[in-house]
């Protein structure tokens, strides 16, 4: 699937980019347009800048868990992501060194949520329905090509210094969203701290046409070995499937294609030949900002917080921190205590720090490294195996993803 070449969305030297802005968002990634699109939603002057020429559609996330599915929904875009891309609610564990499986499905969910399913889109995707959607408000717009270079502020408003296609100038906005990745020059402006941790290992997201359905497997598998774990997800109605693996860290990136064969032969289940569409090699960390405010600037998603991706926990994260923030920065735009963003910086940094990472680490010490071995990794199969036939657990379970989100920002002001 090639980029889209999607340029500037609204002309740089429309009036409207002059005048202060309400919100300026940097960052053109799903966590970014969701912002811009629930701050525009909420009646703000709002403008999106994003470095990159387009919508970039490298490998990336694209599971988005039930939990996320009434934020989406809020925000009107949850059914076209569902018609662009399919919903599922089967789940496999495949411990690769017995052949042992473990299936389970989310009807259970039926109890609490009027979604109980995961959608399966490509994240460039889902953020090309924000940008889209963005670009037909007339209090919103988009830039392209459009790098983000520094920041000052003052109590009253941001002035952005920004590159684009015409060269460096200034953007004034009275608040700024930095949501521009784990890289986050925004971030790097404030200069803030990203303590944390890299793994030792690589991971290589693939994309692979490959009859994974017809040898067994169900919409999303997971593989537990500790040689060739990985994380197998069909991503598109066109057979078009996602295979994660992951290699160590020391050997030549450069020749990550090289070794694709020997991985393939180890994870692709049956005898039928397969097509490799796209591979995208990636260190993994587990970081986060010392703090997601300072002064009228706030942080979300990866600029916020980096995790391993193994069960789909940084982007839902990412998206509770926009379904958090946006409400919230609209009803400070228009008078409310700004004690509000505060709790919006200390209620984000605490779900990362105490549930996101913590569990993103353990899926993934399990799955890549099958725990070690030994009574560690039987404890953990058979806590997954009991899923398969205990539907309160499973139920309890399933409830992590929810607990993700931030309920103490309900109580601001609309």
């Amino acid at each position: 699937m090639a980029a889209r070449q999607v340029g500037a969305d609204r002309a740089p030297q429309d009036p409207a980019e002059k005048r202060m802005l309400d919100v300026l968002v940097v960052g053109g990634g799903p966590t970014g347009f969701l912002t811009a699109l629930g701050l525009a939603q909420a009646g703000l002057n709002v403008r999106l800048v994003e470095a990159e020429g387009q919508i970039i559609d490298s490998p990336r996330a694209c599971v988005y868990h039930w939990s996320v599915l009434d934020g989406l929904e809020a925000l009107g875009v949850r059914q076209e992501a569902e018609t662009l891309g399919f919903s599922k609610n089967d789940y496999g564990w495949l411990r690769r060194e017995t052949g042992d499986w473990m299936r389970y499905d989310l009807s259970v969910l039926g109890a609490v949520t009027d979604f109980p399913y995961n959608i399966h889109l490509g994240q460039d995707r889902l953020a090309d329905i924000g940008r889209r959607r963005l670009s037909a408000m007339s209090n919103a717009g988009v830039r392209f090509g459009t790098r983000f270079v520094g920041l000052t502020q003052d109590a009253e408003e941001v002035t952005a210094q920004v590159v684009g296609p015409d060269g460096p100038e200034e953007i004034r906005a009275r608040w700024l969203v930095g949501a521009d990745g784990a890289s986050s020059n925004v971030r790097k402006a404030l200069g803030l701290d990203f303590p944390g941790m890299t793994w030792g290992e690589r991971f290589v997201a693939t994309n692979v046409y490959h009859d994974f359905e017809g040898a067994g497997y169900p919409l999303s598998t997971l593989v537990v070995d500790a040689q060739y774990g990985a994380v197998i997800v069909k991503i598109a109605t066109d057979g078009l499937w996602r295979c994660t693996y992951m290699e160590d860290a020391t050997l030549p990136e450069e020749s990550v294609l090289e070794r694709l064969p020997a991985a393939y032969e180890a994870l692709l289940p049956g005898k039928s030949g397969y097509r490799l569409e796209r591979a995208a090699p990636y260190r993994m960390h587990q970081r986060c900002a010392e703090r997601f405010r300072v002064g009228r600037v706030l942080l979300a998603g990866d600029a916020a917080h980096v995790t391993n991706p193994t069960g789909g926990l940084g982007l839902t994260t990412g998206l509770f921190d926009c379904f958090a923030l946006y409400p919230v920065l609209a009803a400070v735009a228009n008078g409310a205590d700004e004690a509000f963003l505060d709790r919006y910086d200390e209620a984000r940094r605490r779900i990362f720090l105490e549930r996101t990472s913590p569990q993103a680490t353990a899926n993934k010490r399990l799955v890549f490294h099958a725990n070690g071995g030994g009574a560690a990794l039987e404890e953990g199969w058979a806590a997954l195996k009991r899923m398969e036939t205990d539907a309160d657990y499973r139920l309890q379970r399933l409830m992590f993803v929810k607990s993700l989100e931030t309920p103490i920002l309900d109580g601001a002001p609309a």
